[in-house]
């Protein structure tokens, strides 16, 4: 439907007014689009759906209304945004964010063809075609997409670029968009791109194992049943150009599962695979897990080189580079044979100790933290105390209780959330939909954030005068998307920072509601079965409407001794994930140390 919207904008961008009083059939917007562009009409039409519906015919009305109060791109931009960031979106779409995009294309750098095989709903081809149109080199767009909806659209954001280009004086050539499953049925076999780009999907079962055993793509072995991801970067390497460079995002797995390390060998034997670097976790939502990007070139036909592999960790802490920064400066030193390590961060490794019987590309694996050293046996004695005294800590931070005399929450009165915010005694924000094709980058806060008590870390782009939500003390903060329902108050370091996407602020009315009851209620096991829906989201995770809770009525002196106590357990709980981090790291430094020979069992 969205796609219908767009092509509708785009005929009325031709047109003064709007005379019609009923919304046109399919059969008169391609003849409209026809007048227009006649190439864009066949492209069009060959995607529209034949069948009108009530939604429809309601969505042209409102966009007669919008079309005359901002341009058609603006418009359609507008409605994409709200799209994609929609909490009622169950399309299994999963949008690549501006930040990730822009990254992704930094790294790939420019050229004639830019080829992306999963497009989505183009947000990545959309990005490159407006980079060159600011810049000195003009690409043509190519693109893939299973779901002809998603193709539709990746067309029509396209299409407006591609006029931006022609008003602006160019002759660029048009984007070429087909439909179909890239793996099973690749629509552009003869495709050599200078810039590859996707983010595919992950973890896809069904991807054509046995259809496709003796398929030339798999110029580095068949992948595994198990191992989509890496048939997914055959057809990458299979459309790149010789000195092209593709960019794919990976999930963390990939880069060590036991099923591909075959693959992985020859990826980096033979020169394919240049870069893996480790992204934070909560940049791609709804996922809260920190996905890589892999980095390729064309290894040379007549000498291939597999010289050494750029490994980035942006996990760690970097306070004086930007992640863009960090990361681009890193592969440009790289790419141009000026490259620096950075301790703990990045560094180059010898492709002779990666290939070992795991081949783990993980650069956390390969990237000893500068202050680590298990050369010092004082200093890890000195950390097992420290441990010890975390471990006794933890133990004390859990409140008192007892077994209950009377079941003052459960027996308390209810309130619906729903008559709660209708009554504007709370309420629920999220971040809003882009209003403007002016940008700006900013920091905003993401799920990881929240679940970590850490300031903001999100980089986000957003239209100029479109902000998300500021965070206020006391303002409850939820993921949209989880397997549970974790909702914390914001710290006073997250305060007056804004809201990034995949996130819900509620605001009580303190007057009446203490903030950690109301978020320790909330974050209750049984309400998951009442406020989750079913959600596109990898894994099984649920989408959380909070309004259809209901939450125990006290007094505030109640609630606010209950909320302590939420307090204290969410302090516990993230004190317990940062002791599991360093227990993870102390055992690894204990086990280095005693096979190293700096450490002996004690008597």
């Amino acid at each position: 439907m969205l796609g219908i919207a767009g092509a509708y904008l785009l005929t009325r961008a031709a047109q003064a007014a709007v005379t019609e009083d009923d919304p046109p059939t399919p059969e008169q917007l391609v003849a409209d689009l026809r007048a227009l562009d006649p190439t864009l009409a066949t492209l069009v039409g060959a995607l529209l759906p034949k069948q009108w519906t009530s939604q429809l015919a309601a969505l042209l009305s409102t966009l007669a209304r919008l079309g005359s109060q901002q341009d058609p791109e603006t418009a359609f931009e507008y409605l994409h945004s709200q799209y994609v960031t929609s909490a009622q979106t169950m399309s299994g779409l999963v949008g690549t964010p501006d930040g990730v995009a822009d990254l992704m294309l930094t790294l790939a750098g420019t050229g004639p063809r830019t080829f992306d095989f999963t497009s989505g709903t183009g947000s990545l081809l959309r990005m490159a075609a407006d980079r060159a149109l600011a810049g000195t080199t003009p690409t043509r767009c190519y693109a893939q997409e299973i779901n002809p909806q998603y193709a539709l659209i990746t067309l029509l954001r396209l299409w407006f670029v591609h006029l931006r280009a022609r008003r602006a004086g160019q002759s660029p050539e048009p984007p070429v968009v087909k439909v179909g499953d890239s793996l099973l049925a690749d629509a552009l076999p003869e495709l050599r791109a200078d810039v590859v780009v996707a983010n595919f999907p992950f973890g896809v079962h069904d991807w054509g194992h046995e259809r496709l055993a003796y398929d030339p793509r798999w110029a580095y072995g068949l992948p595994p049943r198990t191992e989509p991801e890496l048939a997914w970067v055959q057809h990458a390497l299979a459309h790149l150009s010789p000195s092209g460079t593709a960019v794919l995002l990976m999930p963390p797995a990939a880069a060590s599962r036991p099923a591909g390390r075959r693959i992985r060998a020859e990826l980096i034997r033979r020169g394919a695979l240049r870069a893996v670097i480790a992204l934070p976790a909560g940049l791609m939502p709804p996922s809260g897990i920190g996905l890589h990007i892999w980095v390729f070139t064309q290894p040379s036909q007549v000498s291939p080189s597999a010289g050494d592999l750029l490994l980035v960790d942006t996990t760690v802490a970097a306070p004086d580079h930007s992640l863009r920064e960090l990361v681009t400066g890193a592969w440009d030193a790289y790419a141009n044979n000026r490259y620096e390590e950075l301790p703990g961060v990045h560094r180059t490794v010898q492709v002779i100790d990666i290939l070992d019987d795991q081949v783990d590309l993980t650069p956390r694996r390969h990237l000893p933290r500068a202050d680590e050293s298990t050369d010092d046996p004082a200093q890890t004695l000195a950390t097992i105390t420290e441990f010890a005294g975390l471990l006794r800590h933890i133990a004390q931070a859990l409140p008192p209780v007892r077994p209950a005399e009377e079941a003052t929450l459960r027996e308390a009165p209810r309130a619906d959330v729903a008559d709660l915010i209708r009554s504007g005694v709370i309420s629920v924000q999220r971040m809003s939909g882009s209003r403007s094709t002016a940008a700006v980058s900013t920091v905003a806060l993401t799920a990881a954030d929240i679940l970590s008590r850490r300031p903001a870390s999100g980089a986000i782009t957003r239209a100029a005068d479109s902000p998300g939500p500021q965070v206020n003390a006391g303002d409850i903060l939820i993921p949209v998307v989880g397997r549970t329902i974790d909702a914390r108050v914001a710290t006073p370091e997250q305060v007056g920072a804004e809201l990034g996407p995949g996130l819900q602020l509620v605001r009580v009315d303190e007057s009446r509601f203490d903030p950690w009851f109301v978020a320790g209620v909330i974050s209750c096991s049984d309400n998951l079965r009442v406020a989750g829906r079913a959600s596109s989201a990898a894994g099984g995770a649920l989408r959380i409407d909070i309004r259809r809770l209901t939450i125990p009525v006290l007094p505030l002196k109640q609630q606010q001794a209950y909320g302590d106590a939420f307090r204290r357990l969410a302090a516990f709980r993230t004190t317990l994930d940062h002791a599991a981090e360093i227990g993870a790291a102390l055992a690894r430094e204990i086990s280095d140390a005693l096979t190293t020979g700096t450490l002996e069992l004690s008597p």
